[in-house]
């Protein structure tokens, strides 16, 4: 007689359980992206990523309560991945400058690697209401706080300018790469190319915030 295979315990149940949820949740969010950048946040309809998605409209409720949710999911993991990406990159590196370098880098690439993220990212986020007015962007706050703890251990180690505010070269130096993607996304031609925009980013901030050399 075949032995009966023993029944998976209700621990195997759930795990299999969270772990399709999971992988429905990420096959949503892949779908809002492709329909967000291809229509547009606000011509874009619940229907719309559902179809993409290949679910029931109602399924997209389950997990999200509206479209401005979703998006701001997008928004929110992300950016999480990310951080995570850049501190990688930049973990074997222990000059403070030379990690600016890294961090433009690496956004650009990813702006190039994920153009219709970027797009959603770049574009879509800024026309959400809800995103400008009411939402806490922490997770941007945090991406920027790589570039101010740069700032900081260098001036803590003579390299900065003890002068300058970390705040400040923070935003400039993300405003810089943040518009260039912006440019390079919406231009059918773009002038330049992302690899050249980075090193030239961070040539002219790590030069403009260095310490001169002493005569």
């Amino acid at each position: 007689m075949t032995p009966t295979p023993p029944a998976p315990s209700p621990d195997d149940s759930s795990g299999r359980g969270n772990r399709a949820r999971g992988e429905r949740h990420s096959q949503i969010l892949d779908a809002a992206i492709d329909v967000f950048a291809e229509k547009g946040f606000h011509k874009a309809r619940i229907a719309d990523v559902a179809e993409r998605a290949g679910v029931a409209d109602g399924t997209i409720y389950l997990y999200f309560k509206n479209k401005e949710e979703l998006l701001l999911t997008i928004f929110e993991e992300k950016m999480s991945q990310l951080i995570e990406g850049v501190q990688a990159a930049m973990a074997g590196t222990t000059d403070p400058l030379l990690r600016l370098g890294i961090f433009a880098r690496y956004h650009l690439e990813q702006v190039q690697a994920h153009r219709t993220l970027a797009e959603v990212l770049q574009v879509e986020l800024r026309l959400s209401n809800k995103f400008l007015k009411e939402y806490r962007p922490e997770k941007l706050w945090e991406y920027l706080g790589i570039i101010g703890t740069c700032v900081r251990e260098g001036q803590e180690r003579g390299l900065v300018r003890a002068e300058l505010d970390p705040y400040v070269v923070s935003w400039s130096f993300f405003g810089a790469l943040d518009e260039l993607a912006m440019q390079w996304i919406l231009q059918r031609r773009p002038r330049f190319t992302l690899e050249a925009a980075a090193a030239s980013v961070a040539d002219v901030f790590v030069r403009g915030i260095a310490v001169p050399p002493q005569p």
